[in-house]
């Protein structure tokens, strides 16, 4: 989840339902819950059909006072009538939603801070949560009760079907026929065309869903479809757009993204009344004049095309709200720009601009404004025309200085300026009292000006990887922040001022030179996640273990040698790293921790595990790679809940065996046993039925034993860097498999060309095609040694294949010729073996090493003869 969230009223709104499947354009319209996904990849807005319910709310930013929530169903004129007046304003609400969500999230990407912890990622979350009416989720949600209707996609409010991921070829005429439908879903299908479908049944459509139906081009038939008002043909691979397009009149939302358009649609210029079009993610390089006809545009989304100039028929869409053009080539704006009066968000994300022409400043409108990875050195003291301006995000660019007129941007709630080159901050930057987030990440900043303090409003501070050596104690008076990033600076004392903030929940100090712990900590009773990997710790505070509501601890990269036994004061303690520091025992003191789930401990010098670690009931991850271990560790095999563990020996003692009691770990999910001397995988290793991934690469192992073959949930395998030289051909039965490396084996069986695909089919087929040979050749030898084997020499290559015959079959008087008896024999010998899983290969070697032994050298020069043959054919 992206650190931006949360920072204006927009954000606020969102119902939180957003899919990750693509970072851009992603929401599920609440209006028709069970059938979402119509602006999937898009965006949601609302058409002038389409009512909205108004419900005061309380607004953490202070942007506005009302939420909006789409409502289906029938609305009387009048009730249309009375909202018209806001319509403008409405239309485009989830549509802000989403872009800002999207461009926050792009943004989250490329953030240079540390990832987020468990804790704060569930926080972050929690604001997508909770805004839909009771009213609309009763109306929306519910399922018709009949089998029937449920079979044709029919959704409660009688006018939507659902046929997504159906696999239907044809467009579903038929249900349209018995049912008057207004939303329609067909996401996922193989529909090529509409052919076939009434003119007269498409009147009442109104929304129109074809994402990923594999359409190379929209079907001219479009033209039938007058009274639809959003039609949504993202995800697929369109190349053309029909001049029948132009025959929608009623159309209000397109949108097209992720498809191969090259050219602008010419049919799209007769669209007049299209408010939100969205052409996000295709190949336009020019936008004609055309685009200007759409006088009610209002929402623009252009990012990731191939656009080189800024396209100057943009400035002249009067109504136009949200322009976004992340993601082309862009290096200049127009001066025409400052004709886009009503322009409130502008994103020109990771564009190649070196400048902003000083018009785009007389947009006063303007709320949000987004230029990160551009190549901008400075911006012009002409921002403090920016009176309405929300956020402003500038990561990436080569800014070395921030102009003192920022202050009069006095709504600003989010700024963001990392990755630049700045070395102070704005003197009167105290002045922006609505600054709820302020981000300075990665520059050259020496010191957080007392100033601060007057930042009352502020929520989220984060100064990581700069070169500050000390927070002041001012920022005891921002009694609001609830995380505060500062990693990777040059702080040697832990800031006591922060222990003051009695709303803060989150503190990364990763990367400094602490070497004490304060007893002020102690008062920080309220922090979750504490973050102080590599600084330069002795010992583990006791003033820690006063934080009893703390879930997250990283006190890895340091120099800890013991646990205090307060520890155990902690119990909301869930995460504990203390990787990379100097225990040599394994700190007792951690078993006390009952609600621990993850545990790290690796790379240090612990010899032993102790006993009393069966009392971590709820661990799940543990990491003991890089210790000095002189055996496995049977203790870990009573830890019924780990799902997780890692005790790959890359720099430490390398350990020989497995236990065969690691198979008591029946929830384990993941083990990494990498970089060990490991000769041979346990017998019982089939138990592990729960085990998705295995690495076990650079170790000894020569074989895999037969239970291997029972691990069907496994889909990751590394087995590279062993002794291997033959796969089993059951390796077919691991059919979950999605990742295999078999390199650096001496493999012979199949050859290592045939792995070094690695595809498990190739290796499979491989394997079927060697079995079959083997059997055929094997049964040839077994052909030879019947009709040349002498009956003296029967009955010693019976003793040495452990093989029991009968008296009968041994005597010369038997009915039943010799070579039929050594053949019966054979058989029965390679039917036992099968069954103690030995293999074709194995059973012809064992069988020419007995014939060697008896002295049948008549026999073996027969065979050596068939083995020399077969290798010049194929079977």
């Amino acid at each position: 989840m992206s650190e931006k969230e949360n920072t204006s009223e927009e954000l606020e709104d969102t119902t939180g339902l957003f899919s990750t499947e693509s970072r851009s354009w992603s929401v599920e319209p609440e209006f028709i819950k069970e059938t979402s996904n119509l602006l999937e990849e898009a965006c949601v807005g609302k058409s002038s059909s389409q009512i909205c319910e108004t419900y005061p709310r309380n607004d953490k930013f202070g942007m506005y006072d009302d939420t909006s929530i789409l409502s289906p169903g029938n609305k009387s004129k009048k009730d249309e009538e009375q909202r018209s007046k806001k319509h403008d304003e409405q239309t485009l609400q989830f549509f802000e939603t989403i872009t800002i969500y999207d461009s926050l999230q792009s943004k989250s990407d490329i953030s240079q801070s540390p990832p987020l912890s468990i804790t704060e990622m569930a926080a972050e979350y929690q604001p997508f949560i909770g805004f839909l009416s009771h009213e609309t989720l009763e109306t929306t949600s519910s399922q018709l009760s009949e089998e029937n209707q449920k079979g044709l996609g029919l959704e409660s409010d009688n006018f939507t079907v659902n046929l997504k991921a159906k696999g239907l070829e044809e467009f579903p005429k038929d249900i349209l026929k018995i049912k008057y439908v207004k939303y329609l879903y067909l996401d996922g299908n193989q529909i090529k065309n509409f052919k076939g479908a009434d003119s007269g049944d498409l009147l009442g459509l109104e929304i129109l869903s074809l994402q990923e139906n594999g359409l190379s081009s929209l079907p001219p038939e479009i033209q039938l479809f007058h009274n639809l008002r959003v039609l949504n043909v993202s995800h697929n691979q369109i190349s053309h757009i029909p001049k029948e397009i132009s025959q929608l009149g009623n159309i209000r939302q397109l949108f097209l993204n992720n498809n191969c358009i090259e050219n602008f649609p010419s049919g799209l210029k007769s669209l007049g009344n299209l408010e939100i079009l969205s052409l996000a993610k295709n190949k336009l390089r020019h936008i004609p004049d055309t685009l200007s006809g759409l006088k009610n545009l209002k929402v623009l989304n252009l990012e990731y095309n191939q656009l080189t100039i800024f396209p100057k028929i943009l400035c002249f869409l009067p109504k136009l709200i949200s322009l976004i053009l992340t993601g082309n080539l862009i290096s200049s704006l127009p001066k025409e720009i400052r004709e886009l009066k009503n322009l409130e968000k502008l994103l020109l994300d990771h564009n190649k601009l070196t400048f902003l022409a000083v018009e785009i400043f007389q947009l006063l409108k303007m709320k949000e404004l987004q230029l990160t990875g551009n190549k901008l050195e400075v911006i012009s003291h002409k921002i403090e025309n920016f009176k309405e301006l929300r956020i402003l995000i500038l990561d990436k660019n080569l800014l070395k200085e921030v102009p003192e007129k920022i202050s009069h941007c006095v709504m600003l709630e989010y700024l963001s300026l990392s990755c630049n080159k700045l070395m102070e901050l704005p003197k009167n930057i105290y002045k922006l009292k609505n600054l709820r987030k302020l981000h300075v990440n990665t520059n050259n900043i020496v010191r957080i000006p007392e100033d601060i303090s007057h930042l009352n409003n502020i929520i989220s501070l984060e100064f990581s990887g700069n070169i500050i050596t000390d927070i002041p104690i001012e920022v005891k008076n921002c009694k609001k922040i609830t995380k505060v990033e500062l990693s990777y600076n040059k702080i040697m004392y832990f800031p006591v001022g922060l222990c003051a903030l009695d709303s803060l929940y989150y503190l990364n100090f990763n990367g400094n030179y602490i070497s004490e712990i304060p007893v002020d900590i102690s008062f920080s009773k309220q922090l979750l996640n504490l973050e102080l990997n590599k600084n330069k710790l002795l010992i583990f505070s006791e003033h820690l273990c006063s934080l009893t509501n703390l879930e997250y601890l990283d006190l890895g990269k340091n120099q800890i040698r013991k646990i205090p036994p307060s520890i155990s004061n902690m119990v909301s303690l869930h995460v504990l790293i203390l990787c990379c520091n100097k225990f040599e025992v394994f700190p007792i003191e951690v078993c006390t921790l009952e609600n621990l789930q993850a545990l790290d401990l690796s790379i240090n010098q612990i010899q032993t595990i102790p006993s009393d670690i069966c009392n971590l009931k709820r661990i799940q991850k543990l990491n003991i790679s890089s210790n000095q271990f002189m055996y496995f560790p049977i203790e870990l095999c009573r830890l019924q809940s780990l799902e997780e563990l890692n005790i790959s020996q890359i720099n430490g003692r390398k350990l020989t065996r497995l236990p065969e009691e690691l198979s008591n770990l029946t929830q384990l999910k993941r083990l990494d046993i990498s970089d060990n001397a490991i000769r041979e995988i346990p017998r019982s290793i089939g138990e592990l039925r729960s085990l998705v991934c295995l690495n076990a690469y650079n170790n000894q192992i020569s074989y895999l034993p037969p239970s291997f073959l029972c691990l069907n949930d496994l889909q990751q395998l590394n087995l590279s860097g062993n002794n291997l030289t033959a796969l089993p051909i059951g390796i077919h039965n691991l059919f979950s498999l999605k990742e295999i490396n078999f390199d650096d084996n001496p493999l012979l069986r199949p050859p290592m060309e045939i792995c070094k695909g690695k595809q498990l089919y190739t290796i499979v087929h491989y394997l079927q095609r060697e079995d079959q040979r083997d059997e055929k050749i094997l049964e040839k030898i077994f052909v030879i040694v019947a009709n040349n084997i002498t009956i003296t020499n029967f009955k010693y290559l019976c003793q040495k294949l452990n093989l029991a015959i009968s008296e009968t079959d041994m005597s010369t008087k038997s009915p039943v010729s010799l070579s039929e008896r050594v053949l019966q024999a054979l058989h029965k010998w390679k039917t036992e073996s099968i069954n103690l899983s030995l293999t074709t290969a194995a059973l012809r070697d064992q069988l020419t090493r007995a014939l060697t032994m008896i002295g049948a050298y008549e026999i073996m020069d027969k065979i050596t003869a068939l083995k020399l043959f077969t290798c010049a054919i194929k079977f």
